[in-house]
């Protein structure tokens, strides 16, 4: 059984999958940065006895965090609760992606995860848009090279912005408002943010067809629903892509040890 743990700025999100590769769990927590091993354990502990499960199931931990401040305390908690050395997963580590970038280091692991399992899915070429606390597009060749990005503010920064600068402006539901033309403030706004994030997906998504040639354009993130559903753009929607690439990383290195010498 494998527990993968993907760290976010905003969320961390563990997906947990059997022995023939299914997701048969997966929970999101805040990421917090003062958080103990303990205060990890006790998640741990909540949520495999909420869904029936034993710590000690776990036969393997894959991470990965793009926040390194809470990193050594995780790997504390996964040593003692779960009795297991958490494997570190960064761009440097795997082995399934080219990263044909000027300085591959420093791609993100969400990213790399991501784009693993974007190809996969693809068998081909792949844009894989992911609606996380920024929105990201990661473009993925016919050969499984990862060959650069698009980072933009994510759709809750863009609203946390209006928010904090414009006093008299409400908070809003994120929903597509019936038209494009507010007719309220609380509509004008749906609209700008939701078929602005919308606009600037199929703008992007051209703009990197126009390089790459057809590409299956696959979303991931909290976000993605509401931007998929008023787009013909986006073929598919993967809530746990960013867990998936963690698994098929993981396989990769199973196999690799099982290998003859």
């Amino acid at each position: 059984m494998l527990l993968t743990i993907d760290v976010g700025n905003t969320d961390t999100k563990l997906g947990y999958f059997d022995a023939d590769a299914h997701l048969i769990a997966n929970w999101r927590v805040t990421t917090a940065r003062r958080r103990t091993a303990d205060e990890y354990g006790v998640l741990f502990q909540a949520f495999f006895s909420a869904s029936g499960f034993a710590l000690s199931e776990v036969e393997a931990i894959v991470v990965a965090s793009v926040v390194p401040q809470i990193d050594r305390m995780l790997a504390e908690a996964c040593r003692k609760y779960f009795r297991r050395e958490p494997l570190s997963f960064t761009a440097a580590t795997q082995t399934l992606l080219t990263i044909k970038t000027d300085r591959p280091r420093e791609l993100g692991a969400d990213l790399a995860a991501g784009a693993i399992a974007g190809h996969a899915l693809a068998k081909g070429a792949a844009i894989v848009i992911n609606f996380g606390t920024a929105t990201t597009f990661s473009a993925i060749d016919a050969s499984g090279a990862f060959l650069g990005a698009a980072i933009a503010p994510g759709i809750n920064i863009s609203i946390d912005a209006l928010a904090t600068r414009t006093a008299k402006l409400p908070q809003i539901a994120l929903a597509a408002p019936p038209s494009p033309i507010g007719r309220d403030t609380i509509a004008a706004l749906q609209s700008g943010i939701v078929y602005g994030a919308v606009g600037q997906t199929e703008g992007l998504v051209a703009r990197m067809r126009a390089t790459l040639g057809e590409a299956h354009v696959i979303a991931t993130g909290g976000l993605a629903e509401i931007v998929a559903k008023e787009t013909r753009v986006i073929d598919r929607v993967e809530p746990y892509l960013v867990l998936d690439g963690l698994r098929l990383h993981y396989a990769s290195l199973a196999r690799g040890a099982a290998a003859p010498a």
